[in-house]
Parts: C-alpha cells; structure tokens; sequence
C-alpha cells in the first residue's frame, strides 16, 4: 500500500510519503523512495506501475526547468505524463501463460511546488487527466489515500490552510503515523519535504524524528484537553 499526500499551508506546501512497498504476488515487501525531488522549487510523488514512475521521475527530472518557467504547469506535466502512459499501455499484454494476476502500466501522480510564487499541487491521474488541490488545501493518492483523506478530515479543524507549513509538516507526520497504525502496508520511514516560495527542504532522519517528537507533544496536549473537558 503506498500514500502521497500534499498539504497546502499559508505560507507554503508539505508533500509526504511512506517508504514501504509491498508486492502482494510475491508475499514479500521493501523500502522504496516514493518522495522525489522536482528541481528546486517542488516535489512529486507516483503509485502505481514502477516502470512508469521511472519513466516519469527521468522527464521530470530532465524538464525541471522548462516546468518552473510554464506558464501553465498544469498542462506542462500532461504533456510529459501522457507519452509515458501510452507508450506503455500500447506495450502491456494483460494475458501471460502461468500467471493469474499481473500488474497494470497505470499510474497516479501527486505534485506540489511553486511556480511564479504560486503554489500548486496537481494530481495526474492513469488517464492522463490533471486536477488542481491547492485550493482544497489536501490530496493524497495510492491506494492507502481514502484512509489519508478521512485522516485528512478529521485534522481539517486544525485548519492547516490558515497556518504556517511548520504545522503542515507535523499534520504529514501525523497522518502517515496514524496510517502505518490502522494498515501494516504503510510504513517506513517517512519521506516529507518542505515547501515554500524560497524552494523545497528535504527533511533528514534526524529532521524527521524531531518531527515526530512534535507529534507526540500535539498528542499529550490533545489528551490533556480532553482530561480537562468537563471539569
């Protein structure tokens, strides 16, 4: 199970991802990087085929300038997008002798950045349709997302959308934390960059950690409100 989710705050976008593929035919699973880097200004995500997304992570990372100068990234990444697609569903034989189930070429993606000091974040979906999330303020994909979303939801009173991305950081953490909890398919060390109009910051282990330590303390000052509700 894989999730990639984005998280628009006032100042700023956070992309997160968790680390863990799991490969159901073989019974066996792997860390993987599924957070990748998108020049300086951004950062993008994919679940689905491998091919596919390193396919893709090759042209995104060879036009990550001609992306940051578009005038419409939107467009940009389905001009790059749709070609791998194709080439791949018109080279996929869905039928192999001895096999019962096989994989599928198609793929999902999840970018966010800034352009022109706007921020963005796209979703590009195996038909190669594009939809824009920055003004919902939160999108995930693979197949862990609907579990992402109703987490998602249940911070949505925090309002991340009217706070710093100091606090988008924590809510990613946060969110994948409370993932790798409910499905053992989710898990990992956790991928989480920081984005703002400056450029994108790659969180380090140690970062990371500190991270999860600001989560455990949003937790404790959660439960002690609780404590106190009705006295």
């Amino acid at each position: 199970m894989t999730v990639v989710l984005g998280i628009r705050c006032a100042d700023g976008l956070v992309m997160a991802a968790d680390t863990q593929v799991t490969d159901s035919a073989r019974g066996m699973s792997y860390p993987a990087t599924k957070l990748h880097r998108l020049g300086d200004y951004g950062a993008w995500g994919g679940s689905g085929a491998r091919s596919v997304l390193l396919d893709l992570e090759n042209d995104f990372e060879g036009n990550a300038v001609r992306i940051a100068k578009s005038g419409e990234v939107a467009h940009t990444l389905q001009q790059l997008t749709v070609p791998v697609l194709r080439h791949h569903y018109d080279n996929y034989i869905p039928d192999v002798p001895g096999e019962e189930a096989g994989g599928t070429p198609s793929a999902y993606v999840l970018v966010g950045g800034y352009v022109h000091e706007a921020p963005f974040l796209i979703e590009i979906n195996p038909s190669g349709m594009v939809s824009n999330y920055e003004d919902v303020g939160f999108h995930a994909i693979g197949s862990g997302a609907p579990m992402a979303h109703q987490a998602g939801t249940l911070l949505a009173h925090f309002r991340m959308t009217e706070r710093s991305v100091d606090y988008g950081v924590v809510a990613a953490h946060r969110v994948l934390q409370a993932l790798a909890v409910t499905s053992p398919s989710v898990g990992g060390e956790y991928d989480i960059a920081r984005i703002t109009a400056e450029g994108a910051h790659y969180l380090d282990d140690d970062e990371v950690a500190a991270v999860g330590e600001q989560v455990e303390r949003w937790i404790d000052l959660e439960q002690r409100a609780l404590d106190e509700l009705f006295d």
